[in-house]
């Protein structure tokens, strides 16, 4: 069965940090290219950070750049966000996401809430 799980979410105080976890069964990680995405309260999903199935191209939204860093072990089938300088418009429920675009295969989480307040 497949299946992505994410966890590592909760309340953190503006500045603060939090690393997420999203890890991955049923199928073979290590080809597809995962990305992390999220979504606020009224506004659509948007892409967060994006890398390639062996890690060597890696993408940011502008707004996340220098704070934020995606990484994956494949040995472990996990994908990693590591969010530093949390801002309370990271707030989102945040969804890894596990996609091969050419076969048409692609994969979600359920999501973890991230809220960044003081």
């Amino acid at each position: 069965q497949v299946q992505l799980v994410e966890s590592g979410g909760g309340l953190v105080q503006p500045g603060g940090s939090l690393n997420l976890s999203c890890v991955a069964w049923g199928f073979t990680f290590s080809t597809y290219a995962v990305s992390w995405y999220r979504q606020s309260p009224g506004k659509e999903r948007e892409l967060v950070a994006g890398i390639s199935s062996g890690g060597g191209s890696i993408n940011y939204q502008d707004s996340v750049k220098g704070r934020f860093t995606i990484s994956r072990d494949n040995a472990k089938n996990t994908v990693y966000l590591q969010m530093n300088s949390l801002k309370p418009e990271d707030t989102a429920v945040y969804y890894c996401n596990a996609r091969r675009k050419f076969y048409g295969l692609d994969y979600w989480g359920k999501g973890t809430l991230v809220t960044v307040s003081s």
